[in-house]
């Protein structure tokens, strides 16, 4: 049978294949993909490309087509996500060179008590993977850790796996992160709502999948922390940000993105104090303007000068430019699913099997996880894949899938994942140590995401 589907654009287009060509061109293309990725070592933004250039030859249609296709979806992705991870790593890296997340890490740390030390470990993990990406977040926390492990006298795992926890939840769940983000334009959820429902559904997964679960990981591998860093963390600068300043100017952005989704929840449309809080919170204006205020809060309050702000705005940008590539490649090949009709496909058997969509979604994203071993990959993919169903959700449930994505990206990370070696190294683990805590973690945290989607798709 030949489907019928709406591209992109929304125009009706007839599929040039029947169901079963389609969908072999998607298990063909997928494993294109994996392989490419897992076995040939290549960049996810090759692999991509020529997975949709897979797909596309499969199924049928015209190679320029499918290029055209391509292009459109990484011009489409780059030019609303690509911006925002932008302006998201200059803020990242001001709040990192002023000190400000040392200053948050002292400040909490300095007022917890040895019990609390690893619910403190937690919302470090958190506040600081708010506004960086993980491996720089990881980077930054790895001294922490280790210190206050050596001051508290605890192993690195118990105050380790919490900090871990907070922050490959903020990773998963919580934009302007590069994968939520792809994935809420990618079924066009509303960015403000899925920002709410997303702090939502990271506290009670990095309950359970931090401090409680590093109860047990410390008895498995009881790891003491060692003489890695002899020095405080971080280069510390003469003046730093006050604590308050600096959890003011990280919580902006998301204050301003939250405001916009009450505004389209409580006040008419049309009136001045909608319109103001519809501007200022979509997403570029939100990360532009808390962008401008931390160059004064983060930057020339601590003593930089204009040449100093300006070189840290442009070193924000080199490291993140392979992120942008594949996040924008993952456009293109989501789109190249829409054009051929194969997400439609994967559309109609949602509908007609009586499954969850949520379910559904989380499993697609996790088997593209586990086999490719990249969280933004298998976030980009997986939404492409359920796009088409997305057209039929209420708002609420369009962000609770993008949610349901973002648990399954950071199910169980082993060793096609850099992450999983970053953590090993840091640690000084084995694989077998690594499995049984790391890679633990990511798969409860994982798994109490979906459970906690699930529980609010019976109220929102």
């Amino acid at each position: 049978m030949i489907a019928t589907f709406t591209a992109a654009a929304g125009d009706p287009v007839e599929a040039v294949a029947g169901t079963g060509q389609l969908i072999t061109a998607a298990i063909v293309g997928i494993a294109v993909l994996v392989v490419a990725i897992t076995f040939f070592k290549l960049h996810p933004f090759l692999a991509l490309i020529l997975g949709s250039l897979t797909v596309g030859a499969i199924a049928g249609r015209n190679m320029l087509d499918v290029v055209g296709s391509f292009s459109t979806g990484v011009g489409d992705t780059v030019s609303g996500v690509g911006v925002l991870i932008a302006l998201g790593a200059m803020f990242g890296k001001l709040l990192a060179d002023s000190g400000g997340a040392d200053q948050i890490v002292d400040t909490i740390v300095g007022r917890s008590s040895p019990r609390m030390l690893p619910w403190s470990m937690a919302a470090i993990g958190a506040i600081i993977g708010l506004p960086m990406f993980f491996e720089i977040g990881l980077v930054l926390l790895m001294p922490v850790i280790f210190l206050v492990a050596k001051r508290a006298e605890r192993s690195i795992i118990s105050l380790g796996i919490p900090a871990l926890a907070g922050l490959s939840a903020m990773h998963g769940f919580v934009p302007p992160h590069p994968g939520p983000l792809a994935a809420i334009a990618a079924v066009d959820a509303n960015l403000g709502l899925t920002l709410g429902l997303g702090i939502i559904v990271a506290i009670p997964t990095i309950v359970v999948a931090g401090p409680v679960f590093a109860r047990f990981a410390d008895k498995w591998v009881p790891v003491p922390a060692g003489d890695l860093y002899d020095a405080q963390p971080g280069e510390k600068r003469d003046r730093r940000p006050s604590f308050a300043a600096t959890l003011a100017t990280v919580l902006l952005p998301v204050v301003l993105m939250m405001g916009k989704a009450f505004g389209d929840i409580a006040i008419d449309d049309g009136t001045t104090a909608r319109s103001i809080l519809d501007f200022i919170g979509e997403p570029f204006v939100a990360l532009l303007i808390a962008v401008i205020v931390a160059i004064f809060t983060f930057g020339i309050s601590t003593g930089m000068s204009k040449d100093d702000v300006s070189d840290v705005l442009s070193s924000s940008l080199p490291p993140i430019a392979g992120i942008i590539l594949i996040v924008g490649a993952g456009g293109g090949f989501k789109q190249t699913l829409v054009d051929t009709g194969i997400a439609q496909v994967v559309a109609d058997f949602v509908e007609d099997s009586g499954i969850s969509v949520l379910l559904i979604a989380w499993l697609v994203a996790v088997v593209i996880r586990v086999s490719t071993g990249s969280a933004t990959v298998a976030t980009v993919t997986a939404a492409g894949i359920m796009a088409p169903i997305a057209a039929n959700l209420p708002s609420g449930e369009l962000s609770l899938l993008v949610l349901a994505i973002g648990a399954g990206s950071v199910f169980f990370s082993h060793v096609n994942d850099a992450g999983f070696w970053l953590v090993k190294e840091y640690f000084g683990l084995s694989v077998g140590q690594t499995i049984k805590t790391w890679s633990i973690m990511e798969t409860i945290l994982s798994v109490s995401g979906l459970v906690v989607v699930l529980a609010l798709n019976l109220v929102v």
